[in-house]
């Protein structure tokens, strides 16, 4: 979690940003390795989805 200082004390940063930029690598990345247009375009779903299906995986891991 990030904080920024302001006259009022200490306030939350969103990570929105950092999610924004592992989508954008993870479909840069899934777009560059599929073989056709249709590869793409479930490369752009599973970039959005990534983020769920590692929080799954581990919380299984974790027996949660």
């Amino acid at each position: 979690m990030f904080w920024k200082s302001s006259e009022s004390g200490r306030k939350r940063v969103d990570n929105g940003a950092i999610y924004g930029l592992g989508m954008i690598g993870a479909a840069v990345y899934f777009i560059q390795h599929s073989t056709g247009f249709w590869m793409g375009c479930l490369g752009v779903v599973k970039a959005i989805v990534w983020p769920a299906v590692v929080l799954y995986h581990v919380l299984d891991m974790l027996k949660m």
